[in-house]
C-alpha cells in the first residue's frame, strides 16, 4: 500500500510539472511570437514610410521614423507587462494547486495510517479480552489468578472504551454533531478522578500531582475528562516507565492553568507545530513504535477551543515535554 501512494504520488508530480513546464513554454512561445510580429509590422511600416520618400518632407521622415519605433516600444512594453503578469498568475497558481494536491495526498495518506492503527488499536483489546474469558471458561483458576485475569480485561476494555470515544467524539465535534451543555465542576477532583484511574491502569507508573484544592470552571464533565485523559496517555506512551508523570493545576488572575509533564525523548520544534492536527503522530511511519491513532492531541486542541482555552507545548527541562491548557476568565 505504501508503494502504491508513493507511485502515485511520482505520477502525479511528474504530470504536474510537465504541465507547468509546458505552459510556461507555451507563455514564452506566445511572447517570442508577438515580439517577432511586432517587429515586422515596425518594418514593413518603415519600408512604406521609405515608398513615400518623394512626397515627405525631411522633418516629416523622420518624425514619421519616431513615431513607428515608439510604437514598437510601447508594443513591446505591453507584451513584457502581459507576459510577467500572465507568469506571476500561473506561479501563483501553480502554488496553491500544488499545496492543495501534496495537503490531499498527505491526509489520504494519514486517513489510511489512521485506519490501520485502528484497526490493530481495535483487534488487541477485543482479542486479549476473548483470550481471559475463554481462560476462565475452560480453568478452574485459584482465586489469585483469576483475579488478575479479571483486572487484565477490565484493563484491555477500558482502553477499548476510551479509544471508541476519541474516535465518536472527534467525529461528532466534527461535524457539529456533538450538543455541549456545559456546568459548574470542580476541575481539580476531576483531574484526580483521572489521575486515580490511571495509577489503577498502570500501577508500576509513578504519577505526581500539584493539584489547587476546589478549581471551578464551567465546561463540559466529559470532554474535559476526554482531554486530561488524552494528555495522560499521551504521556504514559512517550515516557520511560521509571520516569515520572506529573499534573499540576494552578488558579491564577488571569485563568486556569493545567499542566501535564513527563521526563520522555521531548518533541522537536518542527514537530510542535504539527501535533495537534488531526491524524498526524511524531515521527516516521517506519520507525515508529509507540501506538495511537493520531486523534488524542487533536481532540485536546478542539476541547481546549471549546472551553475557551489555549493548549500549547513547551519543553520540560532537561528533557521531555510540558503540555499546557490555559482556561481564560
Amino acid at each position: 500500500m505504501a508503494d502504491e501512494n508513493i507511485r502515485g504520488l511520482r505520477r502525479t508530480t511528474i504530470i504536474y510539472w510537465t504541465l507547468l513546464f509546458y505552459i510556461i513554454a507555451a507563455l514564452a512561445w506566445w511572447f517570442i511570437s508577438l515580439q517577432r510580429q511586432n517587429m515586422q509590422i515596425a518594418r514593413l511600416k518603415q519600408d512604406y514610410a521609405l515608398s513615400l520618400e518623394g512626397s515627405l518632407t525631411p522633418a516629416e521622415k523622420e518624425q514619421t521614423a519616431r513615431f513607428i519605433s515608439a510604437e514598437s516600444r510601447r508594443n513591446t512594453g505591453k507584451y513584457v507587462a502581459e507576459g510577467i503578469t500572465f507568469f506571476i498568475l500561473i506561479l501563483i497558481g501553480a502554488f496553491f494547486v500544488y499545496r492543495s494536491v501534496r495537503r490531499q495526498l498527505r491526509l489520504q495518506q494519514q486517513q489510511q495510517n489512521f485506519m490501520m492503527a485502528v484497526t490493530h488499536e481495535l483487534k488487541t483489546p477485543i482479542a486479549v479480552t476473548r483470550l481471559n474469558l475463554e481462560t476462565l471458561q475452560k480453568y478452574q483458576l485459584d482465586p489469585e489468578k483469576q483475579k488478575k485475569i479479571i483486572r487484565s480485561t477490565l484493563d484491555e476494555t477500558g482502553r477499548l472504551n476510551f479509544l471508541t470515544n476519541n474516535i465518536l467524539i472527534a467525529s461528532q465535534l466534527e461535524g457539529s454533531g456533538y450538543k455541549s451543555s456545559k456546568e459548574e465542576l470542580n476541575l481539580s477532583a476531576l483531574l484526580q478522578d483521572c489521575l486515580q484511574d490511571f495509577r489503577l491502569r498502570f500501577p508500576e507508573r509513578q504519577f505526581n500531582e500539584e493539584v489547587e484544592p476546589d478549581v471551578d470552571i464551567k465546561g463540559e464533565t466529559l470532554l474535559l475528562q476526554l482531554m486530561i485523559n488524552n494528555l495522560l496517555e499521551n504521556a504514559v506512551k512517550y515516557s520511560g516507565k521509571d520516569k515520572p508523570i506529573t499534573a499540576v493545576l494552578k488558579r491564577y488572575r488571569s485563568g486556569i492553568e493545567l499542566k501535564v509533564q513527563d521526563e520522555g525523548p521531548g518533541i522537536s520544534d518542527e514537530e510542535k507545530k504539527k501535533i495537534f492536527s488531526k491524524f498526524y503522530r511524531v515521527g516516521n511511519e517506519d520507525t515508529r513504535k509507540t501506538k495511537g491513532t493520531g486523534l488524542g492531541l487533536y481532540l485536546c486542541r478542539k476541547i481546549a477551543l471549546d472551553h475557551n482555552a489555549d493548549i500549547s507545548v513547551t519543553n520540560h527541562l532537561p528533557h521531555g515535554s510540558n503540555f499546557v491548557v490555559i482556561f481564560k476568565l
